[in-house]
């Protein structure tokens, strides 16, 4: 049997709003598991469906850049909170961002692109490190682009021009004005922000994600005591909901509450006299699937002062 710990149930708990002793149990059933124990929790209706910012731990920045139709997004993380304030590191970020611009979305082209001043974007990181005395990485970047229309940029949470937490770029092709497709864009862009899209449309989600779905519909359905037929509706319906709600062109705007995002890019074309279609996007929210290990600071401190007790 797993050992389980406190911490782990504390974890579990907050990412899934069950109570304790269902999450020592679903920790239990499942051996330690953290993702089978969230799937248990949620196939018995013990928790809400669990999004991949429930694991957002990680300390830093996301930084956006655009330059004419194209623009960059990159995530460079820290170790604490602090060094995201500080001048240096987010002066970093920012070169970053429009360094990457060039090097096509590849986290090794862009760690091996020229940094201004000399050495390479690895090396700057490397002596930011061995000054700000922190570990830091570059996680990952994302390039966009347009061959008419606009890319646009939002940040939220802002540490300051163009990094913050929650780093989006928007790529609106079409003829109508720039001015038109910007303004659509920049609510897009916020509207992205805060519903967390999975995929730009439905069939560009990740079908072990919908396997997943379907398993914990299923599981839940079966409960119901109803016969197979409607069970079996009961979770195509389901996954058809979480299909609709994940996918960015059929979710709802956050900005009025009942229109697909559809709807709403297609009537500003109109008003606009113009095409504006929506073919890309991105989001990166910082942190986001990273597990940041907890500790218990008083232990630490005692341990180091060699009065920790011994383990019962």
């Amino acid at each position: 049997m797993a050992d389980i710990t406190a911490a782990a149930v504390k974890d579990l708990r907050e990412r899934s709003g069950a109570g304790m002793m269902d999450c020592k149990k679903a920790l239990t059933e499942n051996g330690g598991d953290m993702e089978a124990a969230v799937d248990w929790l949620r196939a018995k209706g013990l928790a809400t469906a669990a999004k991949k910012s429930g694991r957002v731990a990680a300390e830093g920045l996301v930084g956006v850049a655009v330059e004419g139709k194209t623009g960059a997004a990159v995530e460079v993380n820290s170790e604490t909170d602090f060094v995201a304030k500080n001048d240096q590191f987010q002066d970093f970020v920012r070169t970053v961002s429009q360094l990457a611009l060039k090097t096509g979305g590849d986290v090794a082209a862009l760690a091996a692109a020229a940094y201004p001043g000399g050495g390479t974007v690895q090396e700057k990181l490397t002596a930011n490190v061995a000054t700000i005395g922190e570990n830091q990485q570059l996680r990952r970047t994302r390039v966009v682009s347009v061959n008419e229309g606009a890319v646009v940029p939002y940040v939220h949470n802002a540490a300051g021009a163009g990094i913050g937490k929650i780093g989006v770029l928007v790529a609106l092709e079409g003829s109508a004005p720039v001015d038109k497709i910007t303004a659509l864009g920049k609510q897009l862009a916020m509207h992205i922000a805060a519903a967390s899209p999975l995929a730009l449309n439905e069939e560009g989600l990740d079908e072990a994600l919908i396997d997943r779905e379907r398993a914990i519909a299923m599981e839940k359905a079966a409960t119901s005591g109803k016969p197979q037929n409607i069970i079996e509706k009961m979770v195509e319906g389901a996954i058809a909901k979480f299909r609709k709600e994940n996918a960015l062109h059929s979710q709802i705007f956050v900005m009025d509450n009942k229109t697909k995002i559809a709807d709403v890019i297609a009537a500003e074309a109109k008003a606009a006299g113009g095409s504006i279609a929506l073919v890309d996007y991105v989001r990166f929210q910082l942190g986001e699937g990273i597990e940041k290990q907890t500790s218990d600071f008083a232990a630490e401190v005692a341990a180091a002062a060699g009065t920790a007790k011994p383990a019962a």
